[in-house]
């Protein structure tokens, strides 16, 4: 019977430093191949998350929106691509997408429920919530939506645990 996977960890980030910071934590449990599905309203917070995974993974560049352009990839001890389809429309093979996805770089794709079909069934989906109570917080889970994604998400766990001193 193959293991459940209903494994998942939720935070609140009262700032978009601490969103930066616990993006920062996740990529140093990246490898190629990971796929982070980002989930959220408009202002929620997804593009702070990249900026703190670019920062996680000593790119040089500060991420930035990729709304116009779809891709943008960043350099440092795992590539990362970071995508964003808000505005992403008709075929998203013309992007690259079958390379990108699953290649040697972690992905990280704004708006992942756009993608076609089952591409997030094994990933790490991350979901950014407002916090009604505080206009600056956010509520991030971070859930595992396949064996891969639960791989990422105990090494997370693992390392906060480590960091924390429980």
């Amino acid at each position: 019977m193959p293991p459940r996977l209903s494994q998942h960890l939720a935070y609140t980030a009262r700032s978009a430093a601490e969103t930066r910071a616990l993006a920062r934590a996740l990529a140093a449990h990246l490898e190629a191949g990971d796929l982070l599905c980002l989930i959220g309203d408009l202002g929620a917070g997804k593009t702070t998350f990249v900026q703190g995974l670019a920062e996680g993974l000593g790119a040089a560049e500060r991420a930035t929106s990729p709304s116009f352009v779809l891709v943008h990839q960043y350099r440092g001890r795992l590539p990362l691509y970071h995508l964003d389809l808000y505005r992403a429309t008709g075929d998203l093979t013309e992007i690259g997408l079958d390379d990108i996805i699953g290649g040697d770089a972690a992905v990280a794709v704004e708006w992942a429920e756009r993608l076609p079909g089952t591409l997030c069934a094994d990933a790490l989906q991350i979901r950014f919530d407002f916090d009604a109570s505080r206009p600056s917080a956010r509520r991030i889970t971070l859930r595992a939506t396949g064996p891969r994604g639960q791989r990422v998400l105990e090494r997370l766990g693992k390392g906060k645990r480590a960091h924390s001193g429980h």
